[in-house]
């Protein structure tokens, strides 16, 4: 008995340690939080985009804009089919297509002077996050965040094994000191 409480005493420091050491790594990656900001900023300015455009014969670019925006969420559905939007740098060249389309819708003087300053702040915000897109695509930045992603969706995955293995732990002593009081 006491050689199994010599055991039982080590595993427990090291399930202790283990739970602090997953503690500290539960942060969040600051490179991923900047992404998302970032994704987060350039589906705002495509949604400013689509609220710009009216009539039937922009239609063709609302669904470009909303495919930007379907985009910058990265859905694993979207993501399968279009996987040239998995390169930043042709989701960078959309994003200026669609600015560059918001840019051309024409200018009425007078009573849309509102509607002419959003027109112009969300044109030039999505081509900024276009042309920010592009240079990070170039530097191969996009590989770099899906390395991170599937770091930290593997750091995720320990965490939540590590807490069963402990609970499962937990749970076979409590079954083992039973077993011993019979």
């Amino acid at each position: 008995m006491a050689r199994n409480g010599e055991e039982e005493n080590p595993q427990r420091g090291n399930s202790g340690s283990a739970t602090a050491a997953v503690g500290v790594r539960a942060r969040a990656d600051p490179f991923l939080v900047v992404c998302r900001c970032f994704s987060f900023i350039t589906a705002v300015a495509a949604i400013l985009c689509i609220a710009i455009f009216d009539g039937i014969f922009r239609c063709y670019a609302v669904v470009i804009a909303l495919f930007v925006v379907v985009a910058e969420t990265e859905w694993v559905f979207i993501m399968k089919f279009w996987k040239v939007l998995e390169y930043w740098a042709c989701r960078g060249m959309l994003q200026i297509f669609v600015a560059v389309m918001t840019r051309a819708y024409p200018e009425d003087s007078g009573e849309r002077e509102q509607l002419i300053l959003l027109q112009n702040i969300s044109c030039y915000m999505l081509l900024s996050c276009g042309v920010v897109y592009i240079i990070s695509g170039i530097l191969c930045i996009g590989h770099f965040k899906r390395a991170r992603q599937k770091k930290e969706v593997s750091r995720d995955q320990a965490v939540r094994d590590l807490q069963e293995l402990e609970r499962r732990r937990e749970e076979l002593e409590a079954l083992l000191l039973i077993d011993e009081r019979v």
